[in-house]
């Protein structure tokens, strides 16, 4: 579905690694094999104001900037106070969708056109993804 999202946009690009790894995947695993290059990490801020408890969270500011996708019900101020590390926030449109919102919509046989890309939708809709 990450293909299918960022497949015709120049400056996006997907990576497979962390659904390849074996056993469990964590964000700083996948950061570790970028090593020497310049890295962005981009969370809704509703994950980012959880960054603290990831497993080593530390380690993940070390090695990626954070930027921050405003979220409703999330307050940039808790997301500021958690994250003790530069956050750049990113001035996007607040959307209420989330990938819980979309896998709960789909679960229950709602369609995810024109909440998500129409490649991400067909994709879904194509290999019965919440079937």
């Amino acid at each position: 579905m990450t293909l299918a999202a960022t497949d015709d946009i120049p400056y996006f690009g997907a990576d497979d690694r962390e659904v390849l790894r074996d056993g469990w995947s964590y964000t700083v695993d996948t950061l570790r094999e970028f090593e020497g290059d310049e890295l962005t990490l981009v969370l809704g801020a509703d994950a980012a104001s959880r960054l603290p408890s990831w497993h080593s969270a530390g380690e993940v500011l070390e090695r990626a900037r954070i930027a921050v996708v405003p979220r409703p019900g999330t307050d940039r101020a808790v997301v500021d106070q958690a994250v003790a590390s530069p956050l750049t926030w990113l001035d996007t449109p607040l959307l209420d969708v989330s990938g819980t919102e979309l896998r709960r919509r789909a679960m229950q046989g709602k369609s995810l056109r024109f909440l998500v890309r129409d490649a991400v939708w067909a994709y879904v809709e194509d290999n019965s993804i919440y079937d």
